[in-house]
């Protein structure tokens, strides 16, 4: 890909190359020629003035362009830093975590049912502390104790499961050797004791 880029790059410019030198020679022949005379290349270039390119050049000092104090129609600023410090300026770490049903929900909990009249309907009243001790002991076994058992069950099924699958194979294979004449000199029907 990069040797095709590199030709196509070659064949464009070199039509550029032989222009320029083709100008070289106008250049030279213009350089040597006295002043305000025209000279002509031998090539049938254009005709070179020297001093129509002073003329040209003295030109270029006054500005052509027009309105150039005109205030642009609109300007680009990349302030990322700033936008993204308005976006961390808006959140507020100072207050912890909101609890479940936001900070209006739990004010309306609080008022309506009075901690004192009504204990069970508070927030996190839902548990006793022998059945918080229950559910966390029965989350210990499932970390510790079911999650290893089912992967323990896991791999013997699949040890099972292989070797009913080879002996499935072996069956098939002697199957198909015993009916095979040429079985002594098939490597597959040979015993592995023999090979």
């Amino acid at each position: 890909m990069r040797i095709l880029l590199a030709l196509l790059l070659l064949v464009a410019m070199a039509p550029t190359a032989r222009a320029q030198q083709g100008t070289g020679a106008a250049g030279a022949a213009a350089g040597s020629a006295p002043d305000g005379q025209e000279t002509t290349a031998q090539d049938g270039e254009l005709p070179v003035s020297l001093d129509r390119i002073r003329e040209k050049l003295a030109d270029a000092g006054t500005s052509r362009l027009k309105n150039v104090e005109v205030k642009p129609d609109f300007s680009v600023h990349v302030e990322d830093r700033r936008h993204f410090d308005e976006i961390l300026s808006k959140l507020d770490f100072r207050s912890g975590p909101a609890p479940a049903g936001g900070l209006y929900g739990y004010e309306q909990q609080r008022q309506l049912f009075n901690p004192l009249s009504s204990p069970l309907q508070q927030p996190y009243a839902a548990y006793n502390a022998g059945q918080f001790f229950t559910i966390a002991l029965q989350n210990l076994f499932r970390v510790y104790l079911t999650d290893r058992l089912k992967a323990g069950v896991a791999a013997a099924r699949q040890t099972r499961d292989e070797a009913a699958a080879r002996r499935e194979v072996d069956a098939d294979i002697a199957a198909w050797c015993s009916t095979r004449p040429d079985r002594n000199q098939i490597q597959l029907c040979t015993p592995a004791a023999e090979r």
